[in-house]
């Protein structure tokens, strides 16, 4: 998912998709401790994803303040 089809969603949609990015991250991290995977890289890339919904989340709400 790109950053233009996460600005589409709606703020519980947000929500959900940061909820979903930090189980993944918990399973990434999980699956790393127990020597289940040996590839690390997924991590930032998934705290990168979380930063991201988290930045657009906050347009949204700044954006319904100033309404």
């Amino acid at each position: 998912m790109n950053i233009e089809e996460m600005r589409e969603l709606t703020q519980d949609e947000l929500n959900d998709k940061i909820k979903g990015f930090r189980a993944e991250l918990f399973d990434v991290r999980f699956k790393l401790a127990t020597h289940q995977i040996t590839k690390s890289s997924e991590i930032p890339l998934l705290k990168h994803r979380i930063a991201q919904a988290k930045t657009i989340l906050r347009e949204k709400e700044l954006a319904e303040e100033l309404t």
